[in-house]
């Protein structure tokens, strides 16, 4: 069956090929013209990936999967969660989002640094939508020990227990037996070939 991959970043829309397998015949936003830009008005991540995979079906005609990801921390009640990039009230750079979160947790107990990188999924196929989550647990560390990688500011702060490392600092290796992506997608597609047998 066909799928769309609401995605217009090329290298994002392989990975997560690679994570569907092969059952399927993908396509993403990149390979099709003019395709809109859908607006994360949600607030939460799954109402954000259910509105643009219902977006994209609605505009291409063919079943699509969506996802929203970020940073929930506990101490700050989920914060920064869906506004990720957004968390100052603008689009911050990656050294300001580190910055603010190293700042909002100044002085808290290590107990309560806990942490974790969620990402949802959500398949559309004009009929019936299917949802599914990936995360993985850590905590904020007290300072930046590290440059960050351009584009993912709180892999930086992030420590990931089961490995005592950051989790920039994890290999290939130790990344793919944790990645949330992975997981949601392996999920998404198990169950949307059920669905649609």
């Amino acid at each position: 069956m066909k799928l769309l991959i609401a995605t217009k970043n090329p290298g994002k829309a392989r990975e997560i090929v690679g994570f569907l397998g092969t059952t399927f015949e993908v396509v993403s936003l990149s390979d099709l013209a003019d395709a809109p830009d859908v607006k994360e008005t949600g607030e939460t991540f799954e109402e954000n990936a259910i509105l643009k995979a219902k977006k994209y079906f609605e505009w291409s005609g063919i079943p699509t999967i969506a996802d929203d990801a970020g940073l929930e921390i506990d101490y700050l009640v989920g914060e920064p969660g869906v506004l990720s990039r957004r968390w100052p009230g603008y689009e911050a750079t990656d050294q300001e989002l580190i910055d603010m979160t190293l700042k909002k947790m100044n002085g808290v107990a290590r107990e309560m640094r806990s942490a974790h990188l969620v990402a949802v999924g959500a398949y559309y196929n004009g009929e019936k939508t299917i949802i599914e989550t990936g995360s993985i647990d850590g905590y904020i560390v007290e300072e930046q020990t590290v440059e960050c990688e351009p584009g993912y500011p709180f892999r930086s702060i992030f420590w990931i227990p089961t490995f005592r490392k950051l989790y920039q600092e994890l290999t290939n290796e130790e990344h793919e037996k944790i990645n949330h992506r992975k997981i949601l997608y392996r999920k998404l597609a198990d169950k949307i070939s059920k669905l649609e047998k």
